[in-house]
């Protein structure tokens, strides 16, 4: 198995710290605001590459954190005027919702970076003990960047390269030794959640929560560290820093990055007004589409997110299902007579090396830096042998062998392809009726719940002067 990895600028074959085991941290969301789906793009690539090393028999310790403290995060509670642990806490579970519905697992463990700072302490400490980090008088506490000789080895840049983006990581103050030297810990302003510390009462800057997180739940030195190609530079290099500066050892053997997601070619931003969150796509499509279009191109290949693309994600995904579903009609047509045989007949044992050879190539995409592009290509391949070899007189062995093959290549996707049940006209109208009586009554929690439950089969609501309009999708 060969992993592309960003420190190296090259594919390498994965040798992981201990035998059959893979410690893994993906750097989660500042949980201000319900997740878009650039948010959503590492999550279901990196879900993924956790479930192949599953089927390829590793022991996967997963760990992706949520940034519960943050200036986003104090300034929506400073707008809605409550502490600013009700908005984290809030937007975990509505986060947490998404990832279900993208049929994410969820991590091994989910630290929050609040409950980590005497963690954060600690290392800030042994920093400043080993030279790596200073004081300032206000009791801001700064990476002695100048201090640690690698600096710049995962984004390939050195501190002269620097000098035009020296903004993105200088924090105002005139008692830094290095325009480059970045926060570890930060004194507290009115208002602002706060802890105890050596230097002040304040809080920790962003990088070395996960820093302490990765330590903490995965040891010093750990297999895959991953997120976006936006955390590369100033995040990922200076967890690099701060942790090998704190503990001696290389920090991780393999880093993985995700590129980003464009909205019609052009990058996402509220401004330009091609913003999505997971749940607005989630009032158009079924989110397993989302997930198909997201892994349809290979993690590292920038992603364009477009009407037609998601359509043409919608009709393959729905190309994969239609066979599931017949596979398992055939199946169930199989009980009894001849047709319910075990063994396949020499024809079929004939097709199913076809198939092994499709799932061998599968595997084999996979394995070359986790190509889900070709891995897909393999599953229609698969599906196809399918359509056009099974068929009323096949065994119930030969289908049954298809059926199967074919939801485990796709749950290593992630990817649900049995049917969802579907709804009569007038169970629709039904349950729009229980909506309106929600709305009338105020309990919107209850009508939002039931157009997400419509949507989640196929149903989408269109609130018009006219009424409710309702169509599949």
């Amino acid at each position: 198995m060969k992993i592309y990895n960003t420190l190296t600028k090259r594919k390498e074959e994965f040798i992981p710290l201990k035998p059959g085991q893979v410690k893994m941290y993906v750097c989660g969301p500042t949980v201000y605001n319900l997740i878009h789906i650039g948010n959503a793009r590492p999550m279901i690539v990196f879900d993924t590459v956790r479930r192949y090393f599953e089927y390829r028999g590793y022991e996967v310790n997963y760990v992706s954190n949520f940034t519960d403290v943050d200036d986003k995060i104090i300034k929506k509670a400073v707008e809605e005027g409550v502490e600013a642990s009700v908005i984290s806490e809030r937007y975990i579970a509505e986060c947490r919702k998404d990832m279900e519905a993208l049929n994410v697992r969820p991590a091994t463990t989910h630290p929050l970076a609040t409950q980590e700072i005497g963690g954060m302490l600690e290392m800030i400490d042994t920093l400043i003990e080993k030279g790596h980090a200073y004081a300032a008088s206000d009791g801001t506490v700064y990476f002695r960047t100048a201090s640690f000789a690698e600096y710049g080895k995962l984004s390939h840049k050195n501190l002269d390269d620097l000098q035009a983006g020296h903004r993105s990581i200088q924090v105002a103050g005139d008692e830094k030794e290095d325009v480059y030297d970045f926060v570890l810990w930060k004194p507290k302003k009115e208002g602002e959640p706060s802890w105890t510390s050596p230097w002040c009462a304040g809080r920790p800057g962003w990088h070395i929560e996960c820093s302490v997180m990765a330590k903490k739940y995965l040891g010093d030195e750990i297999d895959i560290h991953a997120g976006g190609e936006d955390l590369i530079f100033p995040h990922h290099e200076n967890e690099i820093a701060q942790s090998e500066a704190a503990n001696g050892k290389p920090f991780a053997r393999y880093w993985m990055h995700n590129a980003f997601l464009n909205i019609d070619n052009r990058k996402m931003s509220k401004s330009e007004g091609n913003f999505f969150t997971v749940r607005e796509i989630a009032d158009r499509y079924d989110l397993q589409v989302l997930r198909f279009f997201m892994l349809s191109a290979h993690y590292r290949s920038p992603l364009n997110f477009s009407a037609p693309l998601m359509e043409a994600a919608k009709n393959g995904l729905e190309r994969i299902v239609t066979c599931a579903g017949r596979l398992g009609e055939l199946a169930a047509e199989s009980e009894g007579g001849e047709k319910s045989a075990l063994k396949m007949t020499a024809e079929e044992e004939e097709n199913w090396r076809t198939a092994e050879s499709l799932t061998a190539k599968y595997e084999a995409a996979m394995d070359d830096d986790f190509n889900t592009a070709d891995a897909i290509a393999a599953v229609f391949e698969l599906v196809k042998l399918a359509n056009t070899t099974a068929d009323e007189s096949s065994t119930k062995a030969y289908v049954e062998a298809f059926s199967a093959r074919l939801a485990k290549l796709c749950g290593i996707l992630g990817l649900i392809i049995e049917r969802k049940e579907e709804l009569l006209d007038t169970e629709i109208e039904e349950q729009i009726a229980r909506r309106q009586q929600a709305r009338k009554e105020k309990n919107f929690a209850l009508a939002d719940q039931i157009r997400k439950e419509l949507a989640e089969q196929g149903i989408l609501l269109e609130d018009t002067r006219e009424g409710v309009k309702w169509k599949r999708a």
